[in-house]
């Protein structure tokens, strides 16, 4: 189980027992590795066993070596006899792609603007749950809508649009405001006939009266009630969808609400098994909320992180609770920051894509460690995150 008050995966005990197998290329023979007792195979790659807590520093000594890593396997023992040991090391496994191959494209049919504006699908509120533990701020409600007798269907990363009933200020009718979709594409009972979404009563004071103002969708949404109808179009959105690889490290970095695709994709990955998609890669989730009470969906993830240790990691920013290194409050920039080592090494890697979800405000501070931590290998990270985008493996949505 995930410890909070630690919140980092390194803290975590049974994280550190972990033994990491790095495939590493550019070492071969040296005045440097002569006395090294890696086995270097036939392809020119070496093997190295590093235990989880010393990551880091074995990537950065392999990097002063003239080394890099071409993939990063989990053991399952620590032993050299262990079988997962003996089977990672076998000539038979495939070494990971190099960085000159581009990621595997995906050939979905994504559905976009099935139902639009104009004539909306009308489904039915089936449940409407709190979020928030008490002791936690505001609202925040997991709704989901009964879509069975309509043609909506929609991927992973997608978002669908609600319309609120009534009409504005000048009289008109509401304009839509687009949700990140909660829920894999067969829906939370996995069965093709709902969709969810993770909703948080926006809440604010009008800069010049002071009167709090709450926001006219996601309040009628926060407060709708089981059997009411609602308004929904779309889908759309085509950039932050999963890749088709299994194989895939996908980096999730969330602030609140910007959880919704997240789960979509955990419980894809995880909680459902299909023959078409067995995701055997790894997912690494870093959550920033101001309370424990905030974690959102704390049950869901924690159950992943126990029952699947080798292939999902969980590090939280729980900001009102925790301080960062020089003494402020702990933001997710700050998680990013403390293991931007491990991510660089990760980002390298052709078959891994990171995605940004939830308040603009983030994306800064995660350009600012991954900054630091390029730096310390000669590469400008604007230039490297601009490949990034071009290939397709830097996805942003923020609001």
């Amino acid at each position: 189980m995930y410890n909070l008050t630690a919140a980092g995966s390194a803290a975590n005990t049974q994280a550190g027992s972990r033994v990491f197998l790095y495939e590493v290329v550019g070492l071969g023979q040296s005045q440097n590795t002569d006395n090294m007792s890696y086995p270097i195979r036939s392809s020119g790659s070496t093997l190295i066993k590093v235990p989880y807590n010393r990551m880091n520093q074995e990537m950065q000594r392999i990097t002063r070596l003239g080394g890099k890593i071409v993939s990063i396997k989990h053991l399952n023992g620590s032993g050299p006899g262990t079988p997962a040991a003996s089977q990672a090391t076998s000539q038979t496994q495939p070494p990971m792609p190099t960085a000159t191959e581009k990621p595997k494209k995906s050939k979905a049919n994504i559905p976009v603007n099935i139902y639009r504006p104009k004539n909306p699908y009308i489904g039915k509120c089936l449940s409407n749950e709190e979020l928030v533990a008490e002791g936690g701020s505001g609202t925040v409600r997991h709704l989901k809508f009964d879509i069975a007798d309509s043609s909506l269907r929609y991927l992973e990363g997608q978002s669908i649009g609600i319309i609120p009933p009534g009409t504005d200020d000048q009289g008109k009718p509401h304009k839509l405001r687009l949700y990140s979709i909660a829920s894999t594409r067969h829906g939370d009972d996995v069965d093709d006939k709902t969709v969810s979404l993770c909703v948080r009563q926006l809440e604010y004071k009008h800069p010049e009266t002071g009167e709090t103002v709450y926001g006219v969708c996601s309040t009628h949404l926060c407060n709708l009630e089981v059997g009411a109808d609602v308004a929904i179009t779309g889908p759309v959105g085509k950039e932050m969808l999963l890749p088709d690889d299994e194989d895939s490290t996908i980096i999730m970095m969330a602030t609140g609400t910007g959880i919704a695709p997240f789960r979509a994709y955990l419980w894809r990955m995880f909680f459902e098994q299909h023959e078409d998609y067995k995701f055997k890669g790894l997912a690494w989730l870093f959550f920033g909320i101001p309370y424990t009470a905030n974690i959102l969906y704390k049950q869901e993830l924690e159950e992943l992180q126990s029952k699947f240790p080798d292939n999902f990691r969980l590090t939280y920013a729980i900001s009102r609770e925790e301080k960062n290194p020089d003494g402020g409050k702990m933001y997710i920039q700050d998680r990013i920051k403390e293991h931007a080592d491990q991510l660089w090494q990760l980002i390298q890697n052709p078959k891994t894509h990171t995605y940004i979800c939830g308040l603009k405000g983030m994306e800064g501070g995660i350009n600012e460690g991954m900054s630091a931590a390029a730096s310390k290998f000669d590469v400008d990270w604007n230039d490297y995150q601009k490949q990034l985008k071009k290939e397709k493996r830097w996805h942003l949505e923020v609001y």
